[in-house]
């Protein structure tokens, strides 16, 4: 992502209308961008914001966070599912240092939000003063945008380009750092929106001839393949990509952040690419002769070795960062704009196929790894419980309409891969940056972004205790998610890495796990934990007919590994079944 490194501030021609302090102008502009809730941990920089905070409870709904990446997290829990700004709030030092993490996740990621940090004041500035900490300069790899407020009368523009930035083109997070005299300073106070940027071009202007150039490369395909991600579902392309597919009867398979834009049963949807993707679209990516990647960004987790990557195909990248084309693989055409825009332009310039014969090969190589595969992981024979058959059973109660929050690890691969989705939005998980402790509190916001829908966090053992303090948050808000820890006593991951590459030297990688029950209970949280596959149904029938929250842990395979799975460095079409 194009990161804006400097954006200078003009005086705006908006007359003024009241008299505010910078705290006061904060929630005002807080208030005028739509915000109804944000994360946060009080803290003494930015103690007046909270101040004010407390005037407007009937408004703005303000979560104490146990941890101020968790207030990160649930920010973008939040964004993902409910498609608006998510907002986070700290104090400065290591209140601010702690939101780094979220930030990057939500850097890498394309996620909207807008975190504010408090600073010492500003006469204080380098002097080394406590909890004073550079936070510009930490944050500025990892933040779409940031700037530092030292002048109250700067709050209102800032605010509103902040805003503007984070959720205009690919998104983004942005921080803005002000200064604890800025907070209290008088300004006349005037607010405008801001809608556009010097020098800040959001969405590349859509060129026809592009389009054309891929629809001929489309139209004159024999085994042509699509592979979408995110982007259509941060353009709000859903349904265009729908009609694309179903006219143009291209098979389409999925990166991780991209699946739910369909639904899963889709008869074009071929599955998930990637290191422990299905199997048909990943050989098949080496065999298609046009591959056309719409919002992804070919990361290496998707290409496994990009020499040997799809070096038969044609390329078409439709994508809205420029910086994206040709980063990782030459495109021999690229489309750039919003996908909306972009699907919508190429649709009436598709004709109408149905390749038969090339989908009947996705066909076959899927039925060799159900057989292989799939089969013994949702219908096991052996005597322990497996991840695939949990979220099987989730998939029988939920139907396919609850939101999946997964962390990062095996469980997250078993959950993307075996998770059913009937709508967008549906799949939430840390998908670039790979972040232990996401799935928590990213949990909490998912359900206070669609407070409508079932959500369900799925969790190892591992990333459990990363943020197990947000149980806390749980406890106090009485937000009703469902949680399930699959608990094999690994860190699992990277116990299977051992196993298959370090000849199974288990270095530190073996869990001594606490009592995860009387923990959930100790917060007054539901819980039970389930170990044998003829309490499972039951169990996960009980949690999701609960009302409030619930905890349920599920004793799985201890080496149980995730299959199929491409090593590092090798090709995708030398996917591993076993």
């Amino acid at each position: 992502m194009d990161t804006i490194q400097t954006i200078k501030l003009q005086d705006t021609a908006v007359e003024a209308t009241q008299r505010l302090t910078g705290k006061e102008a904060i929630i005002k502009c807080l208030l005028a961008e739509g915000v109804d809730t944000l994360y946060g941990y009080p803290g003494g920089a930015i103690m007046p914001v909270y101040d004010e905070l407390y005037k407007y409870q009937d408004k703005l709904h303000h979560v104490l966070t146990r941890h101020e990446q968790g207030a990160t997290h649930a920010a973008q829990g939040y964004a993902r599912v409910s498609g608006r700004v998510g907002v986070a709030i700290a104090t400065s030092g290591p209140g601010a240092t702690n939101l780094i993490t979220g930030i990057a996740d939500a850097q890498i990621d394309s996620t909207p939000m807008v975190c504010i940090t408090g600073q010492v004041a500003s006469h204080l500035l380098g002097s080394d003063a406590f909890q004073e900490t550079d936070i510009i300069g930490i944050s500025t790899p990892v933040t779409k945008w940031n700037y530092q407020i030292t002048k109250a009368s700067e709050i209102p523009e800032v605010m509103a380009k902040a805003f503007y930035i984070a959720k205009s083109g690919r998104p983004g997070p942005v921080l803005i750092d002000i200064t604890k005299d800025a907070q209290f300073e008088e300004f006349d106070f005037a607010y405008k929106k801001c809608k556009a940027v010097r020098s800040y071009k959001p969405v590349p202007k859509l060129n026809p001839d592009s389009v054309k150039a891929a629809a001929d490369l489309i139209n004159n395909a024999e085994k042509p393949m699509i592979v979408w991600g995110q982007g259509v579902i941060l353009g709000g392309a859903e349904e265009e990509f729908k009609a694309v597919i179903e006219k143009s009867g291209i098979p389409a398979a999925w990166t991780i952040l991209g699946v739910s834009a369909i639904p899963t049963a889709h008869p074009l949807n071929v599955g998930m690419v990637g290191m422990h993707g299905n199997y048909g679209p990943n050989v098949l990516t080496n065999e298609c002769d046009v591959l056309i990647a719409i919002g992804m960004r070919f990361d290496d987790r998707v290409t496994g070795n990009l020499e040997t990557y799809a070096k038969q195909a044609k390329v078409i990248h439709f994508e809205i960062d420029p910086a994206e084309v040709n980063k990782n693989v030459d495109a021999d055409v690229a489309v750039l704009g919003n996908s909306k825009e972009t699907l919508a332009a190429l649709l009436p310039l598709l004709e109408e196929k149905q390749h038969t014969a090339w989908h009947n090969r996705f066909k076959e190589l899927y039925q060799i790894e159900y057989d292989k595969i799939i089969k013994d992981d949702i219908t096991p024979e052996k005597e322990g419980l497996t991840m695939g058959e949990v979220l099987e059973g989730i998939n029988k109660v939920s139907k396919g309409e609850a939101v999946i929050v997964s962390d990062v690890g095996q469980h997250q691969m078993i959950a993307c891969r075996y998770a059913k989705f009937n709508k967008s939005k549906s799949n939430v998980t840390s998908g670039g940056l790979g972040t232990m402790g996401f799935a928590l509190p990213a949990a909490i916001g998912a359900k206070m972004g669609a407070p409508e829908r079932p959500v369900v966090a799925i969790i190892g053992d591992g990333g459990y205790q990363m943020t197990i303090q947000e149980l806390g948050t749980i406890f106090q808000t009485k937000v009703p998610v469902k949680i399930v820890v699959l608990n094999n006593d690994f860190l699992g991951m990277v116990r299977q890495w051992q196993q298959l590459f370090f000849d199974r030297r288990y270095a530190s990688t073996e869990m001594v796990n606490p009592d995860f029950v009387a923990i959930a209970k100790g917060y007054y949280i539901e819980a039970q934990r389930v170990s044998k596959r003829e309490d499972l149904a039951g169990a996960i029938e009980e949690m999701l007919a609960a009302e409030g929250p619930y905890f349920l842990e599920v004793k799985v395979e201890k080496e149980d590994n995730v299959f199929p799975m491409i090593p590092t460095g090798a090709s995708v079409s030398d996917i591993r079944l076993e």
